[in-house]
């Protein structure tokens, strides 16, 4: 991995120049995020929903210089993942083909460029300027490196993934990445309120309705959403087509190169805050080099839609 330029890189992910109003939250204490009740039943992953053709704009409502120009387009019909791929579904990928993640094998190698990028939580640093950190052995087994696991993670999604293991996954999965243009389509779609572009982040009371940041980032995280870190898939509601988790909790791979040696990241993630990110929205798009990991960085995949009649005959 390009590790001196990827921690800059991922600092900047969530990275915003322009400022944004606040969104009006209770003036509290942060929450007990310890240990909330939600997700899918584990039995229950897999479930992928029908996305119809259709047009849209993509890149509508444009904040940042890299989500124009707007452009109507017609994308035909796909299915996608409902969430996004998990620690369980990760796990059993790897223990039915033994692949090594990146990560893995960057670790593997050692050195000073060994690791992947992990964001430290306020409460986790030894200083306020400490939050990106370069870990040796940060892996998908071991989001905050060693001496961390999966233990009762199976539904948080699976981090600490290039573009290349993602690839991977969706071959043995018999699917695909989507390509950036059916992402953003399919979170347009599903958006509770098609005329407001944040409406997947914050309903129009302030309320978050996904796992954003909420307060000063990186000082401070009030969790108003009920989230400190990522959540497992599945605990806010469905987008308008039954998706969940398009926008925050973790950004997710595209297949769509976004220039040399790098490809496309949707969606925004558990960082983005109103003051330093406005990235959770449809159009929101980030570069990404390929062969980069981060433990706020996940995927879901799509497959074709297969023409009528040409189903496996009876």
């Amino acid at each position: 991995m390009k590790r001196v330029p990827v921690l800059m890189s991922a600092a900047l992910l969530a990275a915003c120049s322009q400022p944004a109003p606040q969104h009006s939250l209770p003036d509290t204490s942060p929450a007990d995020v310890s240990a909330p009740a939600c997700g899918f039943d584990e039995q229950l992953l897999g479930r992928f929903i029908t996305v119809p053709e259709g047009q849209f704009r993509k890149g509508a409502d444009a904040l940042y210089p890299e989500e124009a120009p707007e452009l109507s387009l017609h994308v035909a019909g796909f299915e996608m993942l409902a969430h996004e791929v998990t620690n369980a579904e990760f796990a059993r990928f790897v223990e039915a083909t033994g692949h090594v993640t990146t990560a893995e094998q960057s670790a593997a190698a050692g050195g000073p460029a060994a690791g992947s990028a992990v964001f430290r939580m306020p409460s986790e640093r030894a200083s306020p300027a400490d939050g990106w950190q370069l870990v040796a052995g940060a892996t998908w087994r071991a989001p905050e490196g060693p001496g961390s696991d999966i233990s009762n993670r199976a539904l948080q999604p699976v981090v600490h993934v290039s573009l290349e293991d993602a690839e991977a996954y969706a071959a043995w999965a018999g699917a695909r990445l989507p390509t950036e243009e059916e992402w953003e389509y399919a979170a347009a779609l599903g958006l509770p309120d098609p005329g407001d572009a944040q409406s997947g982040a914050y309903h129009a009371s302030g309320n978050p309705v996904a796992n954003t940041w909420q307060g000063f980032f990186p000082l401070m995280d009030q969790a108003a959403d009920g989230f400190s870190g990522r959540a497992p898939v599945g605990c806010f509601a469905p987008s308008g087509i039954g998706l969940y988790d398009m926008i925050g909790n973790v950004w997710e791979w595209t297949s769509t190169p976004f220039q040399a040696g790098a490809s496309t990241i949707k969606g925004g993630s558990y960082l983005c805050a109103d003051n330093f990110c406005r990235r959770y929205r449809p159009a929101a798009r980030q570069p990404q080099e390929v062969d980069f990991s981060s433990s706020h960085i996940g995927f879901r995949i799509v497959r074709d839609e297969l023409p009528a009649g040409s189903g496996p005959p009876e």
